[in-house]
This record gives C-alpha cells, sequence and structure tokens, in this order.
C-alpha cells in the first residue's frame, strides 16, 4: 500500500521536496486549520508540520496510522514528544544536524537584523514617513559599533551571530558551560553569566529549548543586566520568564528588546498576550512571528534535506511492517 503523506502547511512549499516525496507514496499539499487538520489526519502514514499546529494527545488519537512526523525545525515544543512515543510514532527533524545546519543562517541574520531595527528605532521611523512626516530627529538611535554584546549560549547560532558582530567592531562576550576559551575565536571571551550581564550593553539568546533551561532567563538575570541595556531573543519564547521580561521593560531597566518568539505560540492570535499588547503601545519593544529561520533560501535546503530523512524512515518502516 503507498505511503500517504500530508504537508499540512504547504505555502511555499519546495518543488523538490514534493517531488521527493511523490517517488515514495502519495502527497497531499495543504494549508489547514486545527480542525481541518483532525479530520484529514486519520489515514496518514507521515504528517510534515512547521509551526502552525501544537501537535498533542488529541492529533494523535485522531491519527490512526500515524508513523512519522517531520518538522524542519531544531526546536520541538511544538510536539508533545511523550504522546508521540505512547503512540509509537517517530519524530524526525533538524535536531542536532550540527554537519548541515552549519550553512543555515537565516535565524543569525535575523538576530542582527532586530539589533539593528531596535538600535535604530526603523519600525517607527518608517511608519512615520508613511504617515507623510519627515523629522528625522525623533529617531535618533544607537550604533552597534563599540557596543559589548553578550550572547548567552555559543553553539552554531551564537557562534555565526558572533561572527557577524565582529565585522560590527563590537565587543563579543559570550558564556556555555559547554564550550571553553581555546574553543573560540580570539574575538571572543568566555565568561560566567552572572560576569556578562553586567558588562553587556546588549543581551542576544541562543540556547536550546529543554526542561533545565525552560524560565532560566528570569527576574534575577534581568536585575544583573545593565540599566539601559538591550534584550534580544531569537530561541524560543519559554526560556524566558515573560513576567519579568515587561518588568524589565516597564520599570526602564531595558531601553529596549526585540524578538523573534514567545511562549506559547498560536496562529490563530497573539492578541492576548501581555508582551504583544505591550508593544502596541511601546515601540521600543519589536516583536517579529518566529520567522527567523523563515527565508526562501533556508526553507528549500531544509525541506529537502527533511524530505531525504523522511523518505528514508518510511522506506524503513515499509519493510519491518
Amino acid at each position: 500500500m503507498s505511503n500517504q503523506i500530508l504537508v499540512s502547511e504547504s505555502e511555499r512549499f519546495s518543488v523538490q521536496a514534493a517531488e521527493r516525496l511523490r517517488s515514495i507514496g502519495e502527497l497531499t499539499l495543504a494549508d489547514l486549520d486545527r480542525s481541518e487538520l483532525l479530520s484529514a489526519i486519520e489515514q496518514v502514514d507521515a504528517l510534515w508540520i512547521r509551526l502552525r499546529h501544537q501537535i498533542d494527545e488529541e492529533v494523535f488519537a485522531a491519527a490512526r496510522n500515524l508513523r512519522v512526523i517531520a518538522s524542519p525545525t531544531t526546536g520541538l515544543n511544538h510536539i508533545d514528544l511523550e504522546a508521540a512515543q505512547r503512540h509509537g510514532v517517530r519524530v524526525i527533524s533538524l535536531r542536532g544536524e550540527v554537519e548541515f545546519l552549519r550553512e543555515i543562517r537565516a535565524t543569525a541574520e535575523h538576530t542582527i537584523g532586530l539589533m539593528l531595527a531596535v538600535l535604530r528605532k526603523l519600525p517607527a521611523a518608517t511608519e512615520h514617513v508613511i504617515a507623510g512626516n519627515w523629522n528625522r530627529d525623533l529617531f535618533c538611535g544607537r550604533e552597534l559599533h563599540g557596543k559589548t554584546v553578550g550572547i548567552v549560549g555559543f553553539g552554531r547560532l551564537g557562534r555565526v551571530v558572533a561572527k557577524y558582530l565582529h565585522a560590527f567592531d563590537t565587543r563579543v562576550i559570550a558564556v556555555d558551560p559547554n564550550v571553553q576559551q581555546d574553543q573560540v575565536p580570539d574575538y571572543v571571551e568566555m565568561m560566567p553569566l552572572h560576569s556578562l550581564l553586567g558588562e553587556s550593553d546588549m543581551v542576544t539568546l541562543h540556547v536550546n529549548l529543554c526542561e533545565q533551561t525552560k524560565g532560566f532567563f528570569g527576574k534575577e538575570q534581568f536585575d544583573r543586566m545593565q540599566t539601559g541595556s538591550w534584550f534580544i531573543n531569537t530561541s524560543r519564547g519559554e526560556l524566558v520568564d515573560e513576567t519579568a521580561f515587561l518588568d524589565a521593560l516597564q520599570s526602564g531597566k531595558l531601553t529596549g528588546a526585540a524578538v523573534d518568539v514567545l511562549s506559547d505560540e498560536r496562529t490563530n492570535g497573539m492578541s492576548h498576550h501581555p508582551l504583544v499588547a505591550y508593544a502596541r503601545q511601546n515601540p521600543q519593544l519589536l516583536i517579529t512571528p518566529h520567522i527567523g529561520g523563515c527565508t526562501t533560501e533556508s526553507m528549500i535546503k531544509t525541506e529537502m534535506f527533511l524530505a531525504e530523512k523522511l523518505c528514508a524512515v518510511l522506506q524503513e518502516s515499509s519493510v519491518t511492517r
């Protein structure tokens, strides 16, 4: 029997990846909301998702034939992994694909973009011009040049961000319990987190989300930061105690912040989120909707890579069925 493969979020899906998947089964390309997903998944062998849906017990219960979930992400907090294990569903992703991911730069570039946007007040300045105004004095910004930027997490993305920051002639400091000073470029200084927070003009998070890191950046960490500093997060919203984050903004501890991620992200609306409500009235907080890895180049590369992984898993499981 042919493999039934459902891509539940197919907008701009790679043509090459689609052709590869068709070579091993019947492919359905769709763009489904929650109820549509639950209705469509009953006979599916392989489900391809992005970040629109929470894949939870309800989804697994509806998917009687499901054997594999494919997610072109490194983070997997949108999938109940324990439920997947209970239902015998294998989850494949980009997690741990170190060699491949070295050439995926989109999130690192977005991190730099957010830094520049918040320092130079770019969104507000653009809206000012569109409204028919032209007063440059309202938007006197700051430069990256000469700043001290603290990178929390010096893995793949942290290293790429450091390289980009070095080109701006910033002082780059970093913390990572798994990395020693002799393992980093000579323009990066490793130090403990409490020291980094006190010395940084800007702090950027590049930490993997797990039970140990969930909510690790909270009131104590914001209190240790310099008054008037900036905060950037393109990793996962759940890494941050968002109540403490909001307090740091409201108190003036942070001059500004820019994030690409929030906790409990939902595509059916985030207007209720306290940080979104704050950002509506306070342009010093910039929020983008988890678009760090969302570029044409990165999506084509990752979808083709993951399609090959999915084909291998389906072929292997077909032999053993």
